[in-house]
């Protein structure tokens, strides 16, 4: 149940997006489900080998090469998933910051223990 939980606070937050930059579009909530979804996998499976791969460059710059993947991943689903567009990578760094920050207060307002 809070897996299913935590996936809709994620698909409000992907749907939250596009009102606070317009650089990010999402045409529906069933869309921002799927991109959801997508995200997730995405960030379960492929983000763990990235971080491993770039680990030499994301310790040189003490930790900051994590917001490229991040916005990297979340500029790839913008691509993939059809309703859900991302104009450029720096503003998929932003959004997937953006994102991070709404997803973790609904999250604490919502999932507390």
């Amino acid at each position: 149940m809070r897996l299913l939980l935590t996936w809709l606070i994620n698909a409000v937050a992907l749907f939250v997006l596009p009102y606070l930059m317009q650089s990010i579009k999402v045409q529906s909530f069933a869309v921002a489900l799927f991109a959801a979804l997508v995200l997730g996998l995405i960030n379960a499976l492929i983000r763990p080998l990235l971080v491993l791969l770039t680990l030499p460059v994301t310790i040189l710059t003490l930790g900051l090469f994590i917001f490229v993947i991040n916005g990297f991943l979340f500029w790839f689903v913008g691509h993939f998933v059809r309703g859900f567009y991302v104009d450029g990578f720096w503003s998929a760094v932003g959004g997937a910051l953006l994102y991070s920050i709404i997803s973790w207060l609904l999250s604490s307002l919502l999932l507390a223990d």
